[in-house]
């Protein structure tokens, strides 16, 4: 599951999706981060967490498969390193790195395994954070089952991607297999706050712009302000919530960037 977004797609995910969502789950992200480390951020987008390490006095390192969000990322911090690349092949020789940061990003990736594995080979902490489960992410569920109804399996399908590593157990296993432990792991309810349904709305079926005629858009948007009454306040705005994880982990002993080996520890 990837996208690859237009510079007008990418200028919009900056000024909509980050204040909405994303600069809140950053800062988590980063929360451990002591200044004068080296962190590379996988998967960086337009820039929100490698922004945010910059701002605790890390070394960082953005990378990204996408050009036009490596352009936002530039634009709004030149001074830091923006890299294009892909997650499941770092350009970085071992050990580079003292922490490799991924936000929202490995439920995109080709390989997830290859991926985790190539973070533990460059650095020796990794931190992913991703959005949980869809059955415990209240907004984003109303909204897949109206997709569901209306567009049928495979619009729906490219909604529930974002949430397809969300399972705990899956996502342990994932770390397992790229030879991770994971030390720390957290989950919460966060929530995507956008001034209007309508604005949450243009966002949030994006993915759909190809998949979807005028005529299936319109049912949905219309089912969806009856679904997601419960998530619209008196003002308009909307709080649509969505359970997020944060794993940190570190090679298993012996193993740097290594295969399956033993068992997780939550």
């Amino acid at each position: 599951m990837t996208y690859a977004l237009s510079a007008e797609a990418a200028e919009f995910y900056e000024s909509t999706f980050v204040p909405a969502l994303f600069a809140e789950w950053a800062e988590r992200a980063v929360a451990g981060l002591a200044p004068g480390r080296s962190v590379l951020d996988v998967a960086c987008g337009t820039g929100v967490v490698a922004r945010a390490a910059a701002d605790r006095g890390c070394t960082v390192v953005g990378l990204d498969a996408n050009p036009a969000m490596l352009a936002v990322a530039r634009r709004l911090r030149p001074d830091l390193s923006w890299r294009l690349g892909d997650a499941c092949a770092l350009p970085f020789a071992a050990g580079t790195f003292d922490v490799a940061v991924s936000q929202a990003g490995l439920m995109f990736f080709g390989d997830p395994v290859a991926a985790l594995r190539e973070m533990g080979r460059v650095a020796g902490r990794v931190v992913v954070q991703v959005p949980g489960r869809l059955a415990a992410s209240a907004g984003y569920r109303a909204l897949a089952e109206v997709v569901g109804r209306h567009a049928g399996p495979a619009a729906s399908e490219l909604l529930n991607g974002y949430f397809s590593v969300g399972e705990p157990a899956h996502l342990f296993r994932l770390f397992t297999r790229a030879g991770l432990l994971v030390d720390r792991f957290r989950s919460w309810t966060s929530a995507t706050r956008l001034d209007s349904l309508d604005t949450f709305l243009a966002a949030e079926l994006l993915p759909l712009a190809d998949a979807v005629d005028h005529r299936t858009r319109r049912a949905i948007v219309d089912e969806c302000r009856t679904a997601l009454a419960g998530f619209v306040s008196p003002s308009g705005a909307v709080a649509a919530p969505i359970e997020v994880h944060l794993a940190t982990a570190r090679a298993l002993p012996g193993v740097r960037g290594g295969g399956p080996v033993g068992m997780l520890s939550g």
